[in-house]
């Protein structure tokens, strides 16, 4: 990294455009196949000044071009995995995720560029470097409890598709009938064990229930045991969503909406729901994982992006274990300047 920086000292313009045929290259990779207009489109330029440098990646050796459109060879899939420590220092991203981890106390976090909140495709990268996170965790063999929820759905959407079976089984982390099937954790749950090369479990009940209910099925042999078996995954892998938001998503009734926003609720996770300090402030009746069985679970992984969800964010980190992030610079750089506002 010196003889970089002492590079960009010597020749201004080397990192500028280092940057840029990066944000090229990932661009075709994350919406692969792409039109030279439609690649334009999204990087918010014309394709004259695209063209040329569409035409050395792909003399490089780095671009396929079919009548699809252009999608990235081996060897420019591989550029992006090398060069992306690189970028990240470059772009300061690096510096932001030590501040970050400093400032919620989690272990490991990965910053991507943009803000989801303005820009949908930003999504797609944390799925991306979620699906990349994830597969430094998974060890063979070892079962994943995932949750719902949009975030989820774009990991499982972006994990490339392992080549071989692997012994690792995918669970629902909980129940969550009467949501958009794409979003429901079943799904997203039999997404992710097929692109692993793994197997999955089916958890049908609903996940808003009455505590009479609740407690009923709970007894139940073949509901006893697939909660056993999801409190004791090796890896969770969770959404972060804000309180008010999941609240209607969730068709709760008016009286609880009413009381999150007295309490001042700002986070949602595994049906809980918290205020700005990480305390708990409603629980909803939901069978499956439950925040007392984190401490045992061995990795805790948490994905959220835009600037809306720094609080939610910022709450979890607080009320529960954390120890891998993936994030955006909207939401990274919301929760720094806050931490500023704060310490002054």
């Amino acid at each position: 990294m010196d003889s970089l920086v002492l590079g960009q000292r010597l020749v201004p313009e080397l990192a500028d455009k280092l940057r840029a045929r990066y944000r090229v290259l990932q661009r075709i990779f994350l919406h692969q196949p792409i039109g030279r207009r439609s690649l334009a489109a999204v990087l918010g330029t014309t394709e004259r000044i695209l063209r040329a440098d569409v035409e050395l990646l792909k003399q490089q050796g780095l671009l396929d071009v079919a009548p699809l459109g252009m999608s990235l060879t081996e060897a420019g899939v591989a550029v992006i995995s090398d060069l992306d420590s690189v970028i990240r220092y470059l772009d300061g991203r690096q510096e932001l995720e030590f501040a970050l981890s400093s400032i919620l106390s989690i272990d490991r976090v990965l910053v991507v560029p943009g803000d989801s909140d303005d820009d949908q495709v930003v999504m797609r990268d944390i799925g991306y470097g979620t699906s990349r996170l994830l597969g430094d965790y998974i060890k063979s063999p070892c079962t994943i409890a995932v949750t719902g929820g949009s975030s989820m759905a774009m990991v499982a959407e972006m994990l490339p598709k392992s080549t071989k079976a692997q012994d690792i089984e995918v669970l629902p982390a909980r129940g969550g009938l009467g949501e958009q099937v794409e979003l429901l954790a079943n799904t997203i749950a039999s997404q992710i064990a097929f692109k692993l090369g793994g197997s999955y479990r089916m958890f049908h009940v609903p996940e808003l229930l009455s505590r009479t209910t609740a407690d009923s099925l709970s007894m139940e042999p073949t509901v006893q045991e697939i909660v056993m078996r999801i409190r004791d995954a090796d890896i969770v892998l969770h959404g972060i969503g804000e309180a008010l938001v999941m609240a209607r998503r969730r068709r709760l009734d008016d009286y609880t909406v009413n009381l999150l926003e007295k309490q001042s609720a700002v986070a949602e996770a595994f049906g809980y729901f918290f205020d700005q300090d990480g305390q708990v402030v409603h629980v909803m009746n939901t069978l499956g994982l439950h925040i007392e069985d984190l401490p045992r679970i061995g990795t805790v992984i948490g994905v959220a992006g835009g600037h809306s969800k720094a609080g939610a964010i910022r709450a979890t980190s607080m009320a529960y274990r954390i120890d891998a992030l993936i994030t955006d610079e909207g939401a990274a750089r919301a929760i720094v300047n806050q931490e500023g506002m704060m310490s002054t």
